[in-house]
């Protein structure tokens, strides 16, 4: 059910790793949990965040939710499209990433869960 190419945090963040850049998301779990989600809150490309920081917040019709940084460095880019169309959240959320960072530390990686522990935690 969770991608095996991604890695994933017990706050229910995605992480998808290429090079030297992380492209950050929330789970089906969180999405479903969340409800129709309406409205995104990401931040501005250059700020950085260091692990476990807020880099955003995320509304639902019954919530509003944190976003945390599953790694820390600099933010590369937001995916300004969510920001206009937040649902494509609910319809695809291991495809819609929010924002991508430029890893400072690749060491931050190491206690992501892989798909096997992520679906643990979520039972």
């Amino acid at each position: 059910m969770y991608p095996a190419d991604l890695k994933y945090t017990k706050d229910h963040e995605w992480v998808r790793m290429s090079g030297g850049q992380a492209r950050v998301g929330i789970t089906d779990y969180a999405q479903k949990q969340l409800g129709d989600i309406v409205y995104l809150e990401l931040p501005e490309v250059g700020r950085t965040v260091n692990k476990g920081d807020v880099f955003g917040t995320i509304e639902s019709v019954k919530a509003v939710s944190e976003l945390y940084a599953p790694v820390g460095g600099e933010v590369a880019e937001v995916n300004s499209a969510l920001t206009e169309k937040p649902e494509m959240v609910n319809k695809d959320p291991h495809g819609s990433w929010m924002i991508a960072l430029k890893v400072s530390n690749p060491g931050d990686t190491a206690d992501l869960l892989d798909s096997a522990k992520y679906t643990e935690l979520t039972k």
